[in-house]
């Protein structure tokens, strides 16, 4: 999804957002980002596919204070609500509690 134009919210390296504090010298957040990056690519295609707009509903990359990747999915309730149905339908038994 890299490229493709649009005015990509939160495309940017985010560190586990803003209530991480400070980078910690010597962590590769980079490596992590782009692994983030190309897993949230894929999620994003996915929900594409599924008939949503990506300013619905859209996956992000990240990562945390170590370093490792982090993915986020961010949207709209209603956008949330729907992905939940679809999930249902596809996943036997989970309508249970998150």
């Amino acid at each position: 999804m890299a490229g493709a134009g649009e005015d990509w919210m939160g495309d940017g390296l985010d560190v586990a957002g803003a209530d991480c504090g400070l980078w910690v010298p010597g962590v590769d957040y980079m490596s992590g980002w782009r692994g983030a990056r190309e897993a949230a690519d894929q999620l994003n295609r996915a929900f594409l596919g599924a008939g949503f707009e990506l300013s619905q509903l859209r996956a992000v990359a990240s990562t945390d204070e170590g370093g490792r990747g982090v993915v986020r999915v961010t949207g709209r309730p209603d956008a949330a609500e729907r992905l939940a149905v679809l999930l249902e339908t596809v996943t036997p038994g989970a309508s249970g509690a998150a």
